[in-house]
């Protein structure tokens, strides 16, 4: 619209600049006489006035024309005002709509702007909560993981302070035990010596009125007194070892006495302890020595001896008489065991396996050990035995001072007399 202005403004001021005495189309006849050159023409006195005549009439002619002629410049100047008027109004309803246009769109935009934003704020809420719970569940596994772990280590620590406290007690028993071997067989008590050799001497008068009754009944050998005065049949060697029952204190036995006195030292001073199966492999004091050394040859393999005091030194005791007897005769040696509960016969059965290197399939009624809860049983196995010409070792442990008399037809047998005074201690294997 400016621009529109300005140049209306230049043709108005066009306009105004003119006089209208001026005669415009007298101009430009002067300037057009002024630049046609001169032509010297030779003219009569009416062509001239007939020629003036006629150029003042086309002057007027012309200024007419003129007049039309701006006339109608100035109508087209006008309509075209009206014109560009008419089109900057369009033209300013078209910007107007343009810019409504582009305010609305820019409100779309912004809209859908603002629509984006909700939804990924939604979609970034949605993922924040699903990282959450991942890292929820993360955390219970983990918790769980750790609670787990935590209760294995527990029980594992339980199990480690269990076993701890049990190998101390096995340590504290150990150390108790060995000072008990070499108090009891290093040194013996006076007052411990005197009740043993009291008892001793008792349980010797009972067994010797015991043989005198079964002498009485014929169900036993003669004494140890007859063994001594007669003197052995004449048989060839062969048949003699094999058929003779062990008679340890005779003289013609000096050989089987010189055995049996160098392995008491063997097991005393050089014990092995993994020798082969029957073969002592514990350790052997004097004490121990003392009391195999007064069954075999004191009581002539057929006696009592009084208890160590433990269930465990009686066995040690036992194991080597039936080490000592393997040695002499081999397979021929059956050993039936007795005892009243089977409480003692598992502790008998374990001190032999450990005591001799044995295994359980040495334990059975045909071969090696067998073990008895009643004297009946023994007496029909022993018999059996017998009859087999084996030689059968017969040891008694019991908590009754009552022996049945038929255990005591047999050629081998050993009892352990209890002390009532000594408290017993259980087998630690």
């Amino acid at each position: 619209m400016s621009e529109i202005n300005k140049e209306n403004q230049n043709q108005n001021f066009s306009i105004d600049d003119f006089d209208h005495e001026d005669d415009l189309w007298t101009d430009q006849a002067e300037n057009n006489d002024e630049n046609l050159p001169d032509l010297e023409l030779p003219l009569s006195e009416d062509e001239m006035n007939s020629e003036i005549i006629s150029s003042n009439e086309n002057s007027k002619q012309e200024e007419d024309i003129s007049q039309d002629i701006y006339l109608e410049e100035l109508k087209q100047e006008s309509k075209t005002e009206k014109l560009t008027m008419e089109e900057s109004e369009i033209k300013n309803a078209d910007i107007e709509q343009k810019i409504v246009a582009s305010e609305v769109k820019a409100e779309i935009i912004k809209a859908n702007k603002e629509e984006n934003s909700a939804n990924q704020e939604k979609s970034i809420d949605e993922i924040e909560q699903i990282k959450r719970q991942f890292i929820q569940q993360q955390e219970e596994i983990s918790n769980n993981i750790n609670l787990l772990v935590k209760e294995r280590l527990e029980e594992l620590e339980n199990k480690k302070q269990n076993l701890e406290i049990t190998i101390e007690k096995l340590e504290r028993r150990k150390e108790r035990i060995n000072r008990e071997m070499k108090s009891s067989f290093a040194g013996i008590s006076q007052d411990l010596a005197i009740r043993v050799q009291g008892f001793k001497d008792y349980l010797v008068g009972s067994l010797q009125d015991l043989a005198a009754a079964a002498e009485q009944l014929e169900l036993s050998p003669p004494p140890t007194q007859a063994w001594e005065n007669e003197s052995p049949p004449v048989t060839p060697e062969n048949e003699k070892g094999k058929n003779s029952n062990p008679q340890f204190v005779e003289k013609s036995f000096k050989e089987e006495t010189r055995i049996i006195g160098r392995l008491l030292d063997q097991y005393r001073t050089k014990p092995d302890y993994y020798g082969p199966p029957w073969q002592l492999r514990r350790t052997f004091e004097p004490i121990h020595a003392e009391r195999v050394s007064d069954w075999f040859f004191s009581q002539g393999g057929r006696g009592a001896l009084s208890s160590m005091g433990s269930r465990l030194q009686n066995i040690l005791i036992a194991s080597a008489i039936i080490s000592i007897l393997y040695q002499l005769y081999s397979d021929r040696t059956r050993v039936l065991i007795l005892a009243d509960t089977p409480e003692k016969l598992g502790e008998w059965r374990r001190g032999l396996q450990d005591c001799l290197g044995i295994s359980r399939s040495d334990f059975g009624p045909s071969r090696g050990i067998v073990l008895f809860e009643t004297p009946e049983a023994l007496v029909q196995k022993g018999d059996r035995i017998v009859a087999q010409e084996d030689l059968p070792l017969v040891i008694m442990d019991l908590d009754d001072d009552r022996v049945s008399l038929s255990l005591l037809k047999f050629p081998l047998w050993l009892a352990f007399a209890p002390q009532k005074m000594v408290q017993s201690q259980d087998y630690y294997y």
